[in-house]
């Protein structure tokens, strides 16, 4: 009995879809803690540390510290592990690395400051679809 084993581009092609996926889960979980300016960007060809960044922003210290503990609760109970988290006591910019895909939450004025948009602008934005 001979298997068939997956081509490398396959592997990525399966592994880029799960980051996707996984992008879209963490921007719907942002959204349902009524975060704003939610945004998707696809970083494999300006980086190589991860797939996709996922963007998002509260109006206070507190609002940040719910979305990024709505991501954490989110993410684990769908069964992905939470590599590294920084942040998310203080409520000004919470990073959540998952591996594959990093999401950034901000208050205003750190999002204004550190301006990733700008910054990563080489990266094309995912369009999503989220229901309010």
């Amino acid at each position: 009995m001979t298997t068939q084993r997956k081509s490398p581009s396959t592997k990525r092609a399966t592994a880029t879809g799960a980051s996707l996926k996984l992008a879209k889960s963490i921007a719907e979980f942002a959204n349902n803690k009524k975060a704003f300016d939610i945004k998707i960007l696809d970083m494999r060809k300006v980086a190589n540390f991860c797939d996709f960044f996922v963007l998002s922003s509260g109006t206070s210290t507190r609002q940040v510290k719910a979305i990024a503990e709505g991501i954490v609760e989110g993410v684990e109970q769908s069964g992905t592990r939470v590599r590294f988290k920084q942040g998310v006591l203080e409520g000004h910019w919470a990073l959540i690395d998952l591996g594959t895909v990093v999401a950034h939450v901000f208050d205003q004025a750190s999002r204004e400051f550190y301006s990733l948009d700008y910054l990563w602008q080489e990266a094309k934005q995912v369009s999503i679809d989220l229901k309010n």
